[in-house]
């Protein structure tokens, strides 16, 4: 059992709990036991003692949509690294993708994966099954025997599923069991082939595009389907002002739809793969157009105005959480030709520090930001016991330093994937801590233990 831990002196925010305040913070038994003063004769001397002065203090991030890559390509990634990489991102619950292999679309599989993150793994691990059998978008999976088994959700990402009347059925089926059904919305016959977005950038450097029609065709197609069979859905990786459009026009009519958006969607522009820089300013040269295969995503990085329309939809509440889609690759399938690079980027412990640019440029509130990646997708999720900070709830915190300064090293990564187009880039904001069910999954070396008899103190 976790020694009690009392965080003390930060700025406590939990936007589902209507909470912004400087104050304390008591886990204890692996939950939370306080928001705030303890009673009269309570000293910190019982506890571990965390001084987060001038850090913020969070509910533990939950990732909706990462790729752990265990089992089949634990060249890539497995659930130790992955979860460490977790960790040090802030996030203490993490959802996996089931595009491995063999998929996760039997019981056995989501064993595995349970069993795997309860041995090795630094965070909560929740499975994702897939939505067909063997992610081949022909026969539905035995969707109660996956729902038996613990999945959360059920996705086949990496591929849409294209069958319109597929998708019915397993959208009327869903119901039974509560699940809400993640797809990858993509029309293949439209992105065929297709390497970066559709546009001036993609003309310019002869790269075949993938048009904003190809998310949006397949966005329209699951509305109409939810409004039919009145199931859940859940949008990733919304990319487009047109996706954030057909969203917002379906929650107005009460559709049962939600959606996520990447760091890389609300930061990053096409232009990234001309080799512009974080800020988006023109390389020192012009003349030597850099083919960023770091910057190579699917669906891909957009323009201006869609990251424009991401900000606003996600600040009304259209898109519902903020979703890394973790996809970390071997150094071989980025260092090649465009064309042949893999799609994806190794975004956990780059995703809260990038997008602390939105709060520091007041393009997004932090508090607002934060919502984004703990209460709402724990709703999403219809998980109360995590993304909160309320007595019995798990103790899963977050504790960061928003003006710490720090340069993306990719070779220091825990995530065996190195494949990020921030390499160099300053960011602002870092996480100095991760608390989950009350155990440090991970400090910063900054972060020192100080014991004073039964006292211990944590300083940053």
């Amino acid at each position: 059992m976790a020694i009690p831990l009392l965080i003390v002196g930060g700025r406590v925010i939990d936007p589902g709990q209507g909470i912004d305040k400087v104050g304390d913070l008591l886990i204890d038994g692996g939950s939370i036991a306080r928001v705030g003063q303890g009673e009269e004769g309570q000293t910190p001397e019982q506890y571990q003692i965390f001084h987060a002065e001038g850090m913020i203090v969070c509910p533990g991030l939950i990732d909706l949509h990462c790729h752990l890559r265990e089992p089949g390509f634990e060249e890539k990634e497995t659930i130790a690294t992955g979860t460490r990489a977790a960790a040090r991102g802030g996030f203490t619950t993490v959802c996996c993708m089931a595009n491995t292999n063999p998929p996760i679309d039997s019981r056995a599989a989501v064993e595995f994966i349970q069993k795997k993150a309860a041995a090795e793994g630094a965070v909560r691990v929740l499975p994702i099954g897939c939505i067909t059998k063997g992610r081949k978008g022909q026969e539905m999976v035995e969707m109660g025997e996956l729902a038996g088994a613990g999945v959360v959700a059920l996705s086949d990402d990496g591929d849409p599923v294209g069958d319109s009347r597929l998708m019915r059925y397993v959208l009327e089926y869903s119901r039974s069991f509560d699940l809400i059904i993640i797809d990858h919305c993509e029309d293949v016959s439209l992105s065929q082939d297709g390497v970066m977005n559709e546009g001036w950038v993609s003309t310019k450097l002869g790269l075949r595009g993938i048009p904003a029609a190809a998310e949006e065709v397949m966005v329209a197609r699951d509305i109409a389907l939810a409004e039919m069979t009145g199931a859940r859905v859940h949008i990733a990786h919304v990319s487009t002002a047109g996706s954030a459009d057909l969203i917002r026009r379906a929650k107005d009519k009460g559709i049962p739809v939600t959606a996520e958006v990447t760091p890389h969607h609300l930061t990053l522009t096409e232009e990234r793969v001309m080799g512009y820089g974080w800020d988006n300013k023109k390389p020192s040269s012009l003349s030597l157009i850099a083919y960023d295969t770091n910057a190579k995503v699917n669906p891909p990085l957009r323009t201006a105005r869609d990251i424009q329309a991401l900000i606003a939809a996600l600040k009304e509440g259209v898109i519902d959480a903020i979703a890394t889609d973790h996809a970390p690759h071997e150094d071989v399938e980025k260092i090649c030709e465009f064309d042949i690079a893999a799609f994806g980027i190794s975004g956990l412990e780059t995703a809260l520090g990038s997008l602390l640019t939105l709060v520091h440029s007041g393009e997004v509130d932090l508090p607002t930001l934060i919502s984004k990646l703990t209460a709402e997708p724990a709703k999403i999720l219809r998980k109360s016991e995590i993304g909160a900070l309320k007595a019995g709830a798990s103790g899963d915190v977050t504790i960061f330093d928003p003006e710490a300064e720090w340069i993306v090293e990719p070779s220091a990564f825990a995530s065996k994937g190195k494949n990020t187009p921030l390499a160099g880039c300053l960011l602002k904001g870092k996480v100095m801590a991760t608390i989950c069910r009350g155990e440090i999954a991970h400090k910063e070396d900054a972060v020192k233990l100080e014991t004073i008899g039964r006292q211990t103190r944590v300083r940053g």
